[in-house]
């Protein structure tokens, strides 16, 4: 007896829950507790985004056109400091001259990489950004303007009138006449034509070069990108300082300064070699731009291989030698004294051609250094200025220089002996003399005096001697190889283009549609749209679907007569009455 009422109670757990858990049950009085004291319902929160759906968000931002555009600047901003600082690949000599006179402020700006802009890890950031926003913006972008290229173009609307340039006329030709008119003119101006069947009329659509030339603007922006990454890459610079007579081949070993892209190998040198025979400078030598230089020419003789015949060449300013896929360029140019130095007994301790650099750049008044380190059994060293036209100055007790070219040059030399420091492994300039610093090198009393060519200093207590053979003048060559430079160009091209198409093409939409009207006269009704200000060519369209006029070159009536008032007469015909 005492499970009856659990099997009576069975249907009730089938059809819904019990009612002590049935929220629309009603409590037994006294068991419900006060509304303050009830827990609130709780509201179910919101899903997060997670990974995948942030990772979306991310790049959406990262490829819209705004991203892109304060990538841009960011790239031009991030510039600056590369046009205004000294580069350390570029100049490394102007940086440490830099830290001497700065020396609070250049530990940090060197910390920045302002000193290497274009190797700084920023700076590659911000330019791979660039390009993977250029690349997600565009190229989605130029498969939908393909698509819409091959898609046909939109039905006519409903109201044409309403359009910013409409025109309605009637004519005895059919509908069908009509269209098919429509089309041959409307093809021929270029336009594509779709013709509705049964719908009773044509649309068509031209310009979309216009849009393809921005697509192509940004495509090439891309292209820009790649080639100059390429050219980074897998680029090379190298600096090189040629006196006449001299020959360089392209090897590592040769340059005076190399600059490699981080994917160059030693492999990509191409193995040409140059000999400078002679540079000739051309100066004014009248008027207020006396001194001032108009030419400069180095005559060459360049071997692509050390198989290969060789070639002479004149090298001018902006017209560098395509050799190897590598460029040479002409940068700069100065004098190189050729000294012979004897040492104490009388040996040869040093004989060659020894380039200065100039002190003031106006007349080439340029400084230099001799190194004797073979002279026994002192080493000796000397001090050199050399004037390449020589005069007194207007007090009469200074020599200086009136004229760049080698008119009367002079070199006035000061002698010092002792030791060089070049045995102590620490690498030293060629322009400089570190052991006057640290007193190793004294100077020799009475060991100075002006040399014209082909004079002797003899040094005191005979320690040596130093005699000025002749002048000779050296070119700096810089040998550029740049893979990415022809895809740049060819970039730049299709960025001008792009742009010039962008600007003078633009989008135009062109419906018509012929319907029976009264009379059996067919209506006939014209519609334009034209992305930016209608232009003329709608009005050409219209004249030559009308064709000649049935009663004159124009049916419209004449203007209505007006009064002295210039006020339009009671006689004047309704405007939908002009058809």
């Amino acid at each position: 007896m005492a499970k009856m009422p659990e099997t009576e109670a069975e249907p009730e757990r089938e059809d819904g829950p019990p009612k002590a858990e049935s929220a629309e049950s009603e409590p037994e009085a006294g068991t419900l507790a006060a509304p303050e004291r009830q827990a609130a319902e709780e509201v179910p929160r919101p899903k997060g985004l997670g990974p995948i759906g942030w990772l979306r968000w991310a790049w959406r931002q990262l490829t819209t056109m705004r991203t892109a555009l304060i990538l841009l600047f960011l790239v031009a901003l991030g510039a600056v400091p590369g046009s205004i600082l000294p580069q350390r690949p570029q100049a490394p000599e102007k940086v440490t001259q830099y830290f001497a006179d700065h020396k609070t402020v250049a530990p940090w700006l060197d910390r920045l990489s302002m000193f290497d802009v274009f190797g700084a890890p920023w700076f590659a950031a911000i330019y791979l950004l660039l390009f993977v926003s250029l690349a997600g913006c565009v190229i989605p972008r130029a498969g939908k303007h393909y698509a819409a290229m091959r898609a046909r173009p939109p039905a006519a609307p409903r109201n044409l009138s309403r359009l910013p340039q409409s025109e309605k006329y009637e004519t005895d030709a059919s509908p069908e006449d009509v269209l098919a008119e429509a089309g041959k003119v409307l093809r021929k101006r270029r336009f594509r034509v779709d013709t509705a069947a049964g719908k009773g009329s044509v649309a068509s659509e031209k310009g979309y070069l216009g849009e393809t030339g921005n697509l192509i603007f940004h495509l090439a922006l891309l292209g820009l990108l790649f080639a100059l990454g390429t050219g980074k890459l897998y680029g090379y610079r190298g600096d090189v300082l040629l006196t006449e007579g001299r020959s360089f081949a392209n090897a590592l070993s040769m340059y005076d300064q190399f600059d490699p892209g981080s994917r160059f190998s030693s492999g990509d040198l191409e193995p040409f070699s140059i000999t400078l025979d002679d540079f000739k400078a051309e100066y004014q030598t009248k008027g207020p731009k006396r001194g001032q230089a108009t030419d400069f020419l180095a005559k060459m003789r360049v071997r692509e291989t050390p198989t290969s015949k060789e070639k002479s060449y004149n090298l001018r300013v902006n017209h560098p030698l395509g050799v190897g896929g590598a460029k040479v360029y002409l940068l700069d140019h100065g004098y190189a004294p050729t000294f012979t130095v004897r040492d104490a007994k009388g040996n040869i301790a040093f004989q060659d051609s020894v380039p200065c650099l100039a002190m003031e750049p106006r007349n080439l008044t340029s400084e230099c250094i001799i190194k004797a380190p073979d002279a026994e059994p002192e080493q000796l060293a000397f001090y050199g200025i050399i004037w390449p036209t020589a005069m007194a100055d207007s007090t009469g007790k200074q020599v200086v220089s009136a004229f760049p070219a080698p008119l009367r040059p002079v070199v006035t030399i000061s002698a010092f002996k002792g030791d060089i420091g070049l045995n102590s492994g620490t690498p030293q300039s060629v322009y400089q003399l570190p052991a006057l610093k640290d007193g190793k090198l004294v100077p020799i009393k009475d060991g100075q005096k002006l040399l014209e060519p082909g004079e002797t200093l003899k040094l005191p207590g005979n320690a040596g001697s130093i005699t000025f053979d002749g002048l000779k003048e050296w070119a700096s060559l810089s040998v550029h190889r740049d893979p990415g430079r022809v895809p740049a160009l060819i970039a730049s091209i299709l960025a001008v283009a792009g742009v010039a198409a962008s600007f003078m093409v633009r989008r135009r939409r062109v419906w018509v549609r012929a319907s029976a009207g009264e009379g059996g006269r067919t209506v006939v009704e014209v519609g334009g749209l034209t992305l930016g200000n209608p232009t003329s060519e709608f009005d050409d369209i219209v004249a030559a679907l009308r064709g000649p006029r049935e009663d004159g070159p124009d049916d419209r009536p004449a203007a209505p007569p007006t009064d002295l008032t210039g006020e339009p007469g009671t006689d004047q015909e309704p405007k939908e009455g002009r058809e």
